[in-house]
């Protein structure tokens, strides 16, 4: 099933403790695309570049079936570009540069193409230009995912419980839950974040795996421990498309689903940190990817019915 992506296609520069690459694509997009192009080739791109985008870069999301048509061009202007440095947890970062760029005057327009996609993931952008997507949509999804920020909850929560209201996954990390709902218990956030429209949430914990909520449910799903980590940066938005992408390739977005989804996306997210921006996320295969599956369903499995003997 058609899948829309709508968020930054961009140049990173990325300081860790295992190095440095400078001036390396990155952009919640692009994670987002690259990830779900393992499961379907039916996706469509949203978002704007400057002239120094490297074309032989969106060449290659062309041939993993992505479509290019919403992506602006500007010429004689720049893409946005973000420079960052970890600290040796790997989970805390300094942002050292920010540059908007062709991002500054974004204005989002879908081409006819997209206008009737099924499943639509929302990226990080400012809420008002996640809510011009949803209005210029002419069928209604089969699921909308979102993602935000602090930045937007600081600046733009008007505009961010609006979009709220017409979602129906919400992607935040643990600190973000607890700012929006003004709850420090993950669960006591749930309930009031459900209130705000959201029918699923998932909390987002790094290292530590990844929480869904749905109703009176919550499902815990592991990170796979892995012997280095060399790039955090597109994790979270890897985990994104991993999720939504499996998500379109069945169609089904039962709750049970929704958790094997969930484990998808994990798995996609711990390939993404094995190296620096999309090196990883480009060498993948198929038989990896079913591999690293594994390698989660026996890191949870236990049988009750064992009683010690």
């Amino acid at each position: 099933m058609s899948l829309l992506t709508v968020g930054t296609v961009a140049f990173d520069n990325i300081e860790t403790p295992f190095g440095k690459a400078e001036k390396v694509i990155g952009g919640a997009a692009t994670y987002i695309s690259w990830a779900a192009s393992y499961f379907t080739n039916d996706i469509h791109i949203v978002s704007v570049v400057g002239e120094d985008f490297p074309e032989d870069e969106l060449s290659a999301l062309e041939s993993r079936g992505v479509n290019l048509e919403g992506l602006q061009k500007k010429k004689g202007e720049k893409s946005f570009y973000w420079s960052g440095r970890y600290h040796t947890d790997m989970n805390t970062r300094d942002t050292l540069d920010t540059q908007l760029n062709v991002l500054a005057d974004f204005e989002p327009i879908l081409p006819e193409s997209a206008k009737k996609a099924e499943f639509v993931m929302l990226g990080n952008l400012t809420p008002q230009v996640q809510i011009s997507v949803i209005d210029q949509l002419e069928t209604k999804p089969k699921l909308i995912v979102l993602d935000t920020m602090n930045f937007w909850m600081d600046t733009a929560m008007d505009s961010l419980r609006e979009v709220l209201h017409r979602i129906d996954v919400l992607t935040i990390n643990d600190e973000e839950a607890r700012q929006l709902s003004g709850e420090y218990s993950l669960v006591k956030a749930w309930h009031k974040i459900k209130e705000m429209g959201p029918k699923y949430l998932i909390i987002k914990k790094g290292e530590h795996g990844a929480l869904l909520f749905h109703e009176d449910y919550i499902f815990s799903a592991p990170a796979l421990p892995l012997a280095e980590v060399y790039d955090p940066t597109g994790a979270g938005d890897t985990f994104a498309g991993g999720f939504i992408g499996y998500l379109a390739s069945t169609g089904n977005v039962s709750y049970p689903n929704m958790k094997l989804a969930v484990i998808y996306g994990s798995a996609m997210a711990s390939f993404c940190v094995e190296k620096f921006s999309l090196e990883r996320m480009k060498s993948l295969d198929s038989d990896q990817i079913e591999n690293r599956i594994e390698e989660f369903e026996n890191l949870v499995y236990f049988d009750t019915k064992l009683n010690g003997k």
